[in-house]
């Protein structure tokens, strides 16, 4: 199929082709270890030269969206990212500065006799009532982490499944639910992937996955949320500055 650039445009060609790629990849055209079409495929689709095509290809490498694979041609990488822990974000709201697209699949959204390390850590009576949210957070249309949350009922009883699909939980909490955060204790380990964790992020069983362990909690120190973060370790890292 053909694709016509419009040749008038002051924008170079290479650049008017890196970012229909990079469109494409954001919109799930192209997945992550897709192969993309070859030079000369591609030479015919744009109507340009291969210097320009290789260009276009070379740029969207260095950024890590391509990669290249002797002999077999240039392939879809999937998505890896940092995120800063300076300050207190939601994934979505961080991967959103960055210029990346996110949802969410919520799988389970209900009311549950909170388990004892649950009651510990939002300082309630044993067997108390909270919500427990089960999600698969994906990035750029691949699943890339699944979170396991327990909040306080009263305030976790407000949720929907709808709005836990399109916005972020601290984002919901604060802005509709008017749940000022204030900060969160945040430990991070490593692990394998379980057989359910293995098959919602679509890796193999026995994987590596980095895990964080959050409370978050509510202005006045209250805690508000207690939850484990899932990522898979090849797509995603945690970045912090320390200074002496």
């Amino acid at each position: 199929m053909k694709i016509q650039l419009p040749r008038s445009s002051t924008v170079p060609l290479y650049t008017q082709i890196k970012e229909a790629i990079r469109a494409k990849i954001i919109d799930g055209t192209y997945v992550g270890h897709q192969q993309l079409p070859s030079e000369n495929d591609m030479i015919a689709a744009f109507g340009v030269s291969r210097i320009t095509v290789r260009q276009a290809i070379n740029d969207l490498q260095k950024e890590g969206l391509l990669f290249k694979v002797h002999g077999k041609g240039t392939f879809v990488a999937l998505p890896n990212v940092s995120q800063e822990l300076t300050h207190l974000q939601g994934f979505g709201e961080a991967m959103h500065r960055l210029g990346h697209e996110t949802f969410s699949d919520v799988f389970g959204l209900k009311t549950v006799k909170a388990p004892a390390a649950v009651c510990a850590k939002l300082q309630l009576v044993d067997g108390s009532p909270v919500t427990e949210i089960r999600r698969v957070r994906y990035l750029n249309r691949e699943p890339v982490s699944i979170d396991y949350s327990w909040v306080r009922h009263d305030v976790g009883a407000r949720l929907t499944e709808k709005n836990l699909r399109e916005k972020d939980l601290f984002s919901l909490l604060e802005n509709e639910l008017r749940q000022p955060l204030h900060s969160a204790d945040v430990e991070i380990d490593a692990t394998s992937a379980t057989n359910d964790v293995a098959a919602r992020l679509k890796v193999a069983p026995g994987s590596p996955i980095l895990r964080i362990e959050r409370l978050t909690y509510a202005q006045g120190e209250k805690p508000l949320v207690f939850e484990y973060l899932h990522y898979r370790a090849e797509t995603f890292k945690y970045k912090m500055k320390v200074m002496r």
